[in-house]
């Protein structure tokens, strides 16, 4: 199939879905064209089968915002005509929905046939999109979809009682390349590489996330000064937003500054996560969790909230532990018991590798949506 697929480029979980996605399809034949105002961070262009076209957005003195959404629905129905698409798929629903809803609708004109698939991701549902000034576009764009899937039951259910959605919403999960995100095969190669941050009698908790207020990124400050003041150990945090000062300033206020690794943005997290020995995901919500998967895949388990779509990825005491939003000494109390216990921890790790391996594994989820392109396809005629 020749695929059209439209997402946020930036560090954010919808972003790095849709690239994998983009290149997992490549991987199996299928020509695939990111539609986007810059290239996913994630696309390093080396990947055969992948291309990618920038959508310009003029600024002019009348335009106090540059309609991103209208250079979008454009330049879409443009690569759809000249590549031939057989369907977009579009991540997140602001505005990228309503912008291939528009392509459509242009190419309709033309005799052309270009159905598309929303796949909702998170808080385009449960913050962007109940705003009132973008809930009932955001209503349309999903009954008007050609396809629509959610990385979770917990989303599909939050989208059908907030936007009373009455069409069909399939669930598929995230997924994680188990032979990309994997834990070291020689334990002393990984002991070797953890010096990078931690000393050999030092645990190492990590975090991931784009550092927006909904990460609670503080909280992953004052969870490990309260593990640091019981155990020898060290944090690294990946990523960059707009909490990151909050927390350093924390960290510094709190005298741990010097065991707290800002490593910022990173294009090959896969290569980091097998270093540590627990995660940390204090968020106020997640609809699926991303960074805990990836995070099991690497044979580390999460300490995280009881929220959203999590508790159908961790199941809690045996591959994770979760806990109430902001209950930062019931996480570091969690932490520490796992840690002590060298025995525990082990099998916790094992069994989320296990557990990736079994339920998320690329090999599993991609087939998942090339099923679904091709039953949009058929029930659209094409």
């Amino acid at each position: 199939m020749r695929i059209g697929i439209t997402c946020y480029p930036t560090y954010g979980g919808s972003g790095v879905v849709a690239t994998e996605l983009g290149i997992e399809l490549a991987a199996l034949g299928h020509q695939v064209h990111f539609i986007s105002y810059s290239q996913p961070f994630r696309l390093n262009g080396r990947e055969e089968g992948i291309f990618y076209h920038e959508v310009p957005v003029s600024s002019y003195p009348l335009f106090e915002f540059p309609p991103y959404d209208l250079a979008l629905a454009s330049r879409m129905a443009e690569v759809a005509e000249f590549n031939e698409l057989d369907l977009l798929h579009v991540h997140y629903a602001i505005p990228h929905s309503v912008s291939a809803l528009l392509a459509r609708q242009m190419l309709a004109t033309r005799g052309r046939r270009l159905p598309f698939v929303t796949t909702l991701h998170g808080t385009d549902i449960t913050l962007v999109g109940l705003d009132r000034c973008y809930l009932p576009i955001t209503h349309y764009a999903i009954q008007e979809s050609d396809g629509v899937t959610s990385i979770s039951n917990y989303l599909k259910e939050k989208t059908i009682e907030s936007f009373e959605v009455t069409r069909d919403i399939e669930v598929v999960t995230n997924f994680v390349n188990c032979d990309v995100y994997a834990p070291f095969s020689d334990e002393e190669l990984r002991a070797e590489a953890r010096r990078k941050f931690a000393a050999p009698h030092e645990a190492i908790l990590m975090h991931l996330s784009n550092f927006r207020p909904v990460k609670r990124v503080v909280d992953v400050v004052e969870i490990f000064a309260r593990v640091v003041s019981k155990m020898p150990a060290q944090l690294v945090l990946v990523g960059d937003g707009p909490d990151r000062s909050a927390a350093e300033w924390l960290a510094h206020d709190l005298g741990i500054q010097s065991k707290v690794h800002f490593v910022g943005k990173q294009d090959r997290v896969n290569e980091l996560l097998p270093l540590a020995d627990l995660m940390l995901m204090p968020s106020e919500l997640e609809s699926f969790g991303l960074a805990a998967l990836e995070a099991m895949a690497c044979k580390v388990p999460s300490i995280a909230t009881r929220v959203g779509g999590v508790p159908e990825l961790i199941e809690d005491g045996f591959t994770g532990l979760l806990y109430k939003v902001g209950d930062v000494d019931g996480m570091a109390q969690g932490a520490l018991s796992l840690l002590s216990d060298k025995a525990r921890l082990e099998t916790m790790r094992d069994e989320v590798r296990r557990n990736a391996q079994k339920r998320f594994c690329a090999s599993l989820v991609v087939p998942q949506y090339v099923r679904y392109y091709e039953k949009v396809l058929a029930s659209s005629g094409k």
